[in-house]
């Protein structure tokens, strides 16, 4: 678990490609304190596991699920990263509960200076937008943000001049692509209202016949 609050912004070290996946270090100082192999670390809001650490960088095992599923394909060589360990249960939420998992991608489609802050447009899948709501939690790359607006395509959020500063989100562009996590308390209600599809599937066989052949009336 996490809370979207990043600790460093590091940088992309190596990356070692296979067919479909890949072998990711990033370049940090901050992050390293107390880490150890077998850890997590979210890399732009993903939550990836710990399989190396030098002196000033860390490598993570991306497989391919992960690369469908995110933006890490598109990631270069010196390119910028969102950094932050796992909660440890003595820590202040400050932000909100981020789980590490991308719901999806989503691409910037306006960048807007206003006043002291910065307003992004996210246009995003409709599977995505679903659980975006109004003055929401949402993870871009990591960083927890509070949804400024939404509809059918798109979704705003406003960025603080520290949140610009000290994460890579002040200098992201238009066109670039982001990782979006949506706040997991909506999944967790919509699962429990529409219920377990195997279980649905089960009560849907049940019928009266059936019941009149095994004795049950």
């Amino acid at each position: 678990m996490f809370t979207g609050i990043i600790e460093e912004v590091g940088s992309v070290k190596e990356i070692v490609r296979s067919r479909m996946s890949i072998k990711l270090s990033i370049s940090c100082i901050k992050i390293l304190d107390g880490v150890s192999i077998g850890d997590s670390i979210a890399v732009n809001g993903i939550c990836l596991t710990v399989t190396d650490i030098g002196g000033r960088y860390f490598s993570a095992d991306v497989m391919p699920e992960t690369m469908r599923k995110t933006g890490l394909e598109k990631l270069k060589i010196t390119d910028r990263v969102n950094l932050e360990r796992a909660l440890r249960l003595s820590d202040r939420l400050g932000g909100h509960i981020v789980t590490g998992h991308i719901d999806g991608t989503g691409i910037i489609i306006d960048r807007e200076e206003e006043d002291n802050a910065i307003l992004l447009t996210i246009q995003a899948d409709g599977k995505v937008l679903k659980y975006i709501v109004m003055k929401g939690s949402v993870a871009l790359d990591g960083v927890s943000l509070t949804v400024a607006y939404v509809d059918s395509r798109r979704f705003k959020v406003s960025l603080i001049p520290l949140t610009a500063g000290e994460t890579n989100l002040g200098s992201k562009r238009t066109g670039d692509r982001i990782n979006i996590e949506c706040d997991i308390i909506g999944k967790y209600v919509e699962k429990l209202i529409k219920g377990d599809t195997s279980e649905q599937s089960i009560k849907k066989d049940i019928s009266v016949d059936l019941l009149m052949d095994n004795g049950f009336i």
